[in-house]
């Protein structure tokens, strides 16, 4: 009978409640370069919300390893590594304290030193040129990881997990992009590993897990690690072990470590079957890699592809993810975006969830449930924003009614084209909703004297009225039809001829429209000021790849220009730098520009609660974490002589 999920499972002697991993990923959440109390808080809400193992943010294991400016350094963090093993430790939770060492792909920023790397090979993306390790720098590192382990045992970890993968030292001495040496770390590029696997295995004792994270594709066709090339690794290897991550990656192809949506869900599946069948049973193995569908994880232990199944931006976004498999729920879902769990970004900003901002917040948020007196709430606005105060309201003991213009909840993101991964958190979010007895009124309008009178009987308004379109920056004219990127639907067929692509913003919408309408054979350009199309994709690490899928669908890229008129001859371009004009033929235009506040019922009512895109257009995390903000600051400042009051929605249709 094969193992489910919610299965306890034995590593080392040590019993993790369930086969569900969080493995490790930059959080900002330190204090320098210690663990921080967030971090005791961060990992402790998904201890108990049913992880078997978490595995730390990586610490850096000699201090001329400095990634980012808030990473970790192993000799500072065994007060933190012992306060996160108190707080997982009753919830059942095995605790592995993350180390490793970025290598050439690290940084020298704050180190304000050499990087290390096996040869004299720059890393391709900050094209810094790293010195060649001699053997007293292999000496070291190994004894940083020894030490880095005794740290960890000082600490009462339950083991580690050594980082050798895509961004890790111990990856670039297995590869040969990375590994030119012709002495014995050359010839037998394991050599490193087995000798730093030798040195933590001799402080951890048998009584510890000692788990490795492999990186076991490189994606890259002339050299490289490839699956079979990692098959005799983990084979090697297995022995010393008591755990296997199987990951991708390496550093000319970072983001397949933590891709966004564009790759399937659960994409190493057949890498992790791969790696299993290898090591032959010699240890247990973790399947990763986008896996956060339980289904998907389900089928995988069923299957026999993995034995544990790391689930980590599925914890991201609902940390009682484990809970609500074992009872039967539905977890919030996590949209594979990138756009707020992926931190490393010069500035700096806490790993948090657009679908749900209290992650990496849980020292200061406050919970959904607590008591308050119940009420009776009207919101206005069905997007992201009115669902999550609504379900936030009703959760908090309100009888809560939403009244939504159009004839269908969701918002910008059900309106968006391209978009449609991003439906699973406003689906998840209305099927709360009715859960929760919220009731909804699509087509329904309200006025300023029925706000006001609602006020006036004790129910609690909020404002979530969402967006409208900006007024284009130039003249149109002609025939030329004018839509912004809400106006396409899935089901919709565009019109003829060419399409311009109007992106002065430079997210992720642009570039999807422009994909949505190539894909329907259309001739699509788009315009922006910047010198690459989505520049701002660079933070969620689509940033090459949307330009390489731009470039495959025969999209046409008109960079470092802004756009001056649109008549009946065309479009007419002007570059920012050299002024020189040109004229592209245009027959629809579809704007992705920012839009502006739709406040009509806030403009005269400057004490009603507002939340999200009708404060000021934003992003998906900000319209949810406004809704939830105010909805808990206004159920927690409700005066206690309202009591429920009947109100009549006005319905326009």
């Amino acid at each position: 009978m094969s193992a489910q999920l919610t299965d306890p499972i034995t590593l080392a002697g040590r019993h993790a409640r369930s086969r569900v991993l969080l493995g490790p990923h930059p959080t900002n959440l330190g204090a320098g370069r210690t663990l921080s109390p967030r971090h005791v808080a961060y990992y402790e809400r998904r201890a108990r919300g049913g992880a078997g193992i978490v595995v730390t943010e990586v610490a850096s294991v000699h201090a001329s390893d400095w990634p980012y400016e808030r990473a970790p350094l192993a000799s500072d963090c065994v007060a933190g590594w012992r306060d996160i093993v108190a707080a997982c430790r009753p919830h059942g939770t095995l605790v592995l304290a993350g180390l490793g060492h970025a290598g050439l792909q690290g940084s020298s920023a704050y180190s304000q030193s050499v990087l290390w790397g096996p040869s004299g090979v720059a890393d391709v993306i900050s094209r810094e040129m790293p010195m060649q390790m001699e053997q007293a720098e292999i000496d070291s590192l190994v004894e940083g990881f020894r030490a880095g382990a005794a740290a960890a045992v000082a600490a009462d970890a339950d083991g580690v997990e050594l980082d050798a993968g895509p961004r890790a030292l111990l990856r670039q001495f297995l590869s040969n992009l990375t590994n030119e040496r012709e002495d014995e770390y050359g010839t037998d590029p394991l050599r490193l590993v087995r000798e730093v696997l030798a040195a933590v295995r001799k402080e951890l004792g048998p009584g510890r897990i000692l788990s490795l994270r492999l990186s076991c594709d490189e994606e890259t066709s002339w050299a490289g690690i490839t699956p079979s090339i990692a098959a005799g690794h983990g084979r090697a290897l297995a022995d010393a072990l008591d755990l296997l991550v199987v990951v991708r990656g390496g550093p000319l192809s970072p983001n397949a470590y933590r891709p966004d949506f564009h790759r399937p869900p659960a994409f190493n599946t057949e890498l992790c079957r791969g790696i299993r069948t290898a090591v032959a049973g010699a240890v247990p193995v973790v399947l990763q890699g986008s896996v956060v569908d339980p289904a998907d994880a389900r089928w995988a232990l069923d299957d026999g592809v993995a034995d544990v199944v790391e689930m980590t931006r599925a914890q991201i976004a609902d940390p009682d993810l484990v809970v609500k498999i074992r009872r039967g729920a539905v977890p919030r879902p996590c949209v594979l975006c990138n756009q707020t769990c992926q931190v490393l970004d010069p500035r700096n900003p806490v790993v948090t969830c657009v679908g749900n901002p209290t992650a990496g917040h849980e020292t200061v948020d406050p919970t959904e449930d607590a008591a308050v007196v119940a009420g009776t709430a009207l919101v206005v606005g069905g997007g992201p924003a009115g669902l999550e105060a609504a379900r936030v309201l009703a959760l908090r003991g309100h009888r809560v009614a939403v009244a939504e213009a159009s004839a269908r909840l969701g918002g910008m993101v059900r309106a968006a084209a391209g978009a449609p991964h991003l439906r699973a958190l406003t689906d998840w979010l209305e099927n709360e909703c009715r859960g929760l007895g919220v009731e909804f009124r699509l087509g329904a309008t309200f006025s300023e004297a029925e706000l006001d009178a609602a006020e006036r009987d004790g129910v609690t308004v909020i404002l979530a009225t969402g967006s409208t379109p900006r007024p284009l920056p130039f003249p149109v004219g002609g025939s030329v039809r004018c839509l912004g990127a809400a106006d396409l639907r899935d089901g919709d067929v565009p019109a003829e001829g060419p399409h311009i692509v109007f992106d002065p913003v430079g997210g992720p919408v642009g570039v999807a429209v422009a994909e949505w309408l190539a894909a329907r054979g259309r001739d699509v350009s788009i315009v922006t000021q910047d010198f690459v199309a989505g520049s701002r994709l660079g933070m969620t690490g689509d940033l090459a790849d949307a330009n390489t899928r731009l470039q495959r669908a025969g999209v046409t890229r008109h960079l470092d220009s802004r756009i001056v008129s649109i008549d009946g001859d065309g479009m007419r371009l002007r570059n920012r730098y050299t002024a020189e004009e040109s004229v592209v033929p245009c027959t629809v235009l579809i704007d992705c520009s920012h839009r502006l506040p739709e406040d009509t019922l806030g403009s005269t009512r400057p004490d009603t609660v507002r939340a999200g895109d009708c404060v000021a257009p934003r992003t998906l995390l900000e319209a949810v974490r406004e809704g939830r903000t105010e909805a808990l600051t206004a159920t927690a400042h409700r005066r206690s002589e309202f009591d429920h009051h009947p109100f009549t929605l006005v319905t326009e249709r």
